[in-house]
């Protein structure tokens, strides 16, 4: 009769250990972050540090100038380490592609938020736009020189481009509903109609293909173009 009472308390004991490693897992309030969360958010730590170390880079030498060897050196981490994250300098011209999306993503939602008209609405986005590439210029050249920002050369993008114009879609249809834009093309033609506009535009301008280099004053004359022809 002993040998089962001390069995069978070792056996609530074992439960009791169970229970509480188990609570602690799942108990937010104890302060203790499960070990697999821990590793995750320091991968991701990481791969924001390469990126921000590259970009920097980038703009102080030039893509082409700047090698992985500069960026493991500057991170001090081995080229194994980097390429877990990142199979080529590309694949982070292309990441930094796909925030640049994500951007701008964040600023038509912005656009919707606030009461204004489809011009008011469009005008400032595509000035913001076209104020943040001019400052990039050389990093913007070699994005789009590599098709970082072509969701055709680099289908990784093509989820944070289709959110993008998306939104676009949902102001131009908004003018639609208010009588602000033509109905005689559909949203979609429409916004094809007014992001090709910009993205020839920048392209040309930042291979230095034609015209005044001043890329504001290009992207506010496609716009107001864009806006003539769309009024209904």
């Amino acid at each position: 009769m002993r040998r089962v009472k001390v069995a069978a308390r070792r056996s609530t004991a074992s439960v009791s250990v169970n229970e509480g490693t188990k609570k602690r897992r799942e108990d937010p309030k104890s302060g203790k972050a499960p070990k697999s969360g821990l590793r995750e958010r320091k991968k991701a730590r990481l791969r924001q540090q390469i990126v921000e170390t590259a970009l920097h880079l980038f703009r102080q030498r030039g893509y082409e100038n700047t090698r992985i060897d500069d960026i493991v050196h500057t991170l001090e981490i081995s080229q194994p380490t980097f390429f877990r994250y990142f199979p080529s300098k590309d694949a982070v011209l292309r990441e930094v592609g796909r925030r640049a999306f994500g951007r701008q993503a964040e600023r038509l939602k912005a656009e919707l938020s606030v009461k204004a008209t489809t011009e008011q609405r469009l005008r400032r986005f595509y000035e913001t736009l076209g104020n943040a590439t001019e400052v990039g210029r050389p990093l913007w050249q070699a994005a789009i020189l590599a098709g970082a920002m072509d969701p055709v050369r680099s289908p990784e993008l093509r989820g944070a481009e289709a959110a993008t114009v998306s939104l676009l879609r949902e102001i131009i249809a908004e003018g639609q509903k208010n009588g602000e834009m033509t109905c005689d093309f559909t949203v979609v033609r429409l916004a094809e109609y007014i992001e090709g506009l910009f993205n020839t535009v920048v392209r040309q301008w930042a291979v230095d293909l034609t015209g005044p280099h001043k890329l504001t004053e290009r992207v506010r004359n496609a716009v107001e173009f864009f806006l003539r022809g769309a009024k209904p």
